[in-house]
């Protein structure tokens, strides 16, 4: 079932009803307005004083500062775009007053928001602030949303939208600053980005699911892959571990459960952690290797729990994209893979299957044994687990190249 027909499914007829806000409007239910000549669609907060009378978006003081930057970069704003609002009917307090909208209120318009999008095709959606962001994001990240300022600036391929999705400052938080302050030299960089992404094809993506090999056979998977690598240049090979916690040191209750390998963007393997003697040398050939550049995701995570659980001193290491993710953007809250993914690859939590298996069983205790082993003993639930950590790996691979063209590494 493709994306908007789940999202039809779920949805349950009566938003309106439960949100309440169409009662006090002038002008409820507010359509998309535009002509859409270049296929962009800009996602708003709420209608204010002027919309609700006028029943159009962007009719006030915000609205006339957005059409002046789109004009400056060659786009008009209602000639060229679609525009509808996160909520579209006007939210107001106790006073009569124009007031942020709530995130029911959010949730309730999502399904017009989301129906438009399906309608439409656009190529590129702006997301005008952190309302519009919960309502075109927020439902499928499962994590800590955050606020605009951790989105804006990015242009996410988003694949369940099939459109740039690029989030952006409201018009009103750069209002609410001096001219010459450093966020409307933000605002305007980012609208530009942003624009401009209607001249960049949107990518071609395969499905990673089948990219993944699992291997019963660790011992033979390791050999393998280290002559392999040595074969390719230049050898790099991207590695993730599944643990039953987040450091290693307490080794009567923890272990490694699974082990991915990528090094290449076609294929990942990943294979039961090793128990058998010969089959830890093999790994530790593999690893030790200083020919074989290694890649991780925080490699002292994987670096430490190899060095305690199997006493590999891992050799050879080339690359670490979460810190590269940091040098190339010091925002906080940005380096996870998870959000490094869904921003470079369109793809928003592959891991929710997995995720509450991840948590410690005592949210009083960092380090406490978390629930992966229920996984382990379900053959069903292994393979998931497999293959969420083979994920892991390819993604991390194919992101340190991204990452090493950008910074000019390679």
């Amino acid at each position: 079932m493709g994306f908007f027909n789940l999202i039809s499914e779920k949805t349950k007829q009566g938003g309106c009803v439960s949100c309440g806000l169409y009662k006090n409007a002038i002008n409820p239910q507010i359509k998309p307005y535009g002509h859409f000549k270049l296929g962009i669609l800009n996602v708003g907060q709420s209608p204010g004083e002027v919309e609700d009378r006028r029943g159009k978006p962007w009719q006030g003081r915000a609205g006339r500062v957005l059409r002046q930057a789109y004009r400056e970069l060659g786009v008009a704003l209602f000639g060229d775009c679609l525009n509808i609002n996160a909520v579209n009917c006007r939210p107001i307090d106790k006073k009569g007053n124009n007031r942020t909208p709530t995130n029911n209120e959010i949730n309730c318009c999502r399904p017009r928001v989301l129906r438009t999008i399906e309608e439409n095709h656009p190529k590129v959606i702006v997301l005008l602030g952190g309302e519009a962001v919960q309502s075109v994001i927020g439902h499928r990240w499962k994590k800590d949303l955050g606020g605009i300022t951790k989105w804006r600036g990015w242009c996410i391929p988003d694949r369940d939208l099939h459109a740039w999705v690029c989030p952006v400052f409201h018009p009103s938080y750069v209002m609410r600053q001096e001219r010459e302050d450093v966020a409307w030299t933000v605002w305007k960089q980012d609208l530009k980005r942003a624009l401009d992404m209607i001249h960049t094809p949107f990518p071609t993506f395969t499905e990673e699911k089948e990219k993944v090999r699992i291997v019963k056979q660790p011992g033979v998977l390791f050999e393998k892959l280290r002559k392999e690598t040595l074969s390719m240049n230049p050898p790099y090979l991207a590695f993730d571990i599944e643990t039953t916690g987040i450091k290693p040191y307490d080794r009567q209750n923890h272990q490694v459960v699974c082990i991915s390998f990528c090094n290449s963007p076609n294929v990942v393997y990943v294979t039961p952690a090793p128990t058998e003697r010969a089959d830890v040398e093999a790994l530790k050939k593999l690893l030790e290797d200083e020919r074989i550049g290694k890649i991780a995701h925080n490699m002292k995570f994987e670096g430490t729990w190899m060095k305690v659980m199997y006493g590999i001193e891992v050799r050879g290491w080339v690359w670490d994209s979460m810190i590269a993710a940091h040098v190339l953007d010091n925002r906080p809250d940005i380096t996870g893979l998870k959000f490094q993914v869904y921003t470079h690859f369109g793809i928003p939590d592959y891991d929710s299957e997995i995720a509450p298996y991840l948590k410690g069983r005592d949210p009083k205790n960092a380090n406490s044994v978390n629930r992966v082993m229920e996984l382990v003993r379900s053959p069903v639930g292994f393979t998931k687990l497999m293959n969420y950590c083979g994920l892991d790996s390819l993604f991390t691979y194919q992101l340190a190249m991204k990452q090493m063209e950008e910074i000019g590494f390679r």
